[in-house]
């Protein structure tokens, strides 16, 4: 049986355990690993995320900045490295908060004014961005970093009062190449997510306002990932609801390699189904996904097993 928990995202709660919800990606940005572009103009992905919803996404998770292997994040306090003039090795691929910030609030607009009861999670570890989607209708913040690339997020989301979602990163985009392996990824993960969610509570986010992520592909290895997926079900032990975002990611891609060859991203969708059908049956309470139709099927049958 999976747990259930209430979540709480400040106007709602949530019912997490009784069935498996979808969280449908929208990426608007023109890099991202799996679909950049495609949404970039604020008609198109408003569009893409009211068809999302037609296929039964339960959240719509907006971002306005990749973060997929070899991209530079900036924390705060630290000089905006997208400035040419930084002269920071990494500039071509970091977005200002101010980008950010216009790339992501029409969207959410646009999209509360078509669809009111559309429930949005705003896909940031900014402070400044998730305190300005959560004004313009985002319910929920869905921080990659875990809370840690700008300090001031956990003590903002405690003054938001919305849902948060708290995910696991070794390290930074640039660095996960170089990052050493470790011998027990699952022990790693389990202690560093007991760790951090236990900051955010002490810096006054509420318990129940928490939802609680592995990180998937974030500083892993291709290796790394599988024990994830094998053991997911002991990140129950941290008594918080969990998330899992297995959609499209490198180690699917791995996985499914023919001839020396991974799987490209527009041939992993099995693979991915594979996936996200392991986490839901070992307890997780939400998938986040880039084929909402397709997860949403697979979790009217996995729900008859684990709810």
């Amino acid at each position: 049986m999976r747990p259930v928990f209430e979540w709480n995202i400040g106007t709602r709660t949530l019912l997490l355990g009784k069935r498996t919800l979808v969280m449908g990606v929208l990426n608007v940005t023109p890099d991202s690993f799996s679909d950049g572009g495609l949404h970039f103009e604020r008609e198109r992905a408003v569009d893409h995320a009211l068809q999302l919803l037609r296929e039964g996404a339960d959240i719509i998770d907006v971002g306005g900045e990749s973060t997929r292997p070899g991209a530079s994040v900036l924390s705060s306090g630290e000089p905006n490295r997208s400035d040419p003039a930084a002269g920071h090795q990494y500039a071509k691929h970091s977005v200002s908060e101010q980008e950010e910030l216009e790339r992501v609030i029409p969207v959410i607009t646009s999209l509360k004014q078509k669809h009111p009861n559309a429930v949005i999670s705003i896909d940031t570890y900014k402070a400044n961005v998730a305190r300005a989607a959560v004004e313009a209708g985002a319910e929920i913040v869905n921080d990659v970093s875990g809370f840690r690339w700008d300090s001031e997020m956990a003590k903002t989301l405690a003054a938001l009062r919305c849902g948060a979602i708290l995910m696991h990163s070794r390290g930074r985009p640039e660095e996960w190449r170089a990052l050493p392996s470790v011998s027990d990824v699952v022990t790693l993960v389990k202690r560093e997510l007991r760790d951090w969610a236990d900051a955010a509570v002490m810096a006054g986010l509420k318990r129940e306002r928490l939802v609680l992520d592995p990180g998937f592909g974030f500083g892993k290895s291709f290796q790394e990932n599988y024990p994830l997926l094998k053991r997911f079900e002991e990140f129950h032990e941290l008594r918080y609801p969990l998330l899992a975002g297995v959609s499209r990611k490198s180690f699917i891609g791995r996985a499914l390699a023919k001839y020396g060859h991974d799987a490209p991203i527009a041939e992993r969708l099995h693979g991915t189904l594979a996936g996200e059908t392991v986490v839901m049956l070992k307890g997780a309470h939400i998938i986040r996904t880039h084929d909402v139709d397709a997860c949403v099927e697979a979790a009217r049958v996995a729900d008859l097993v684990v709810s």
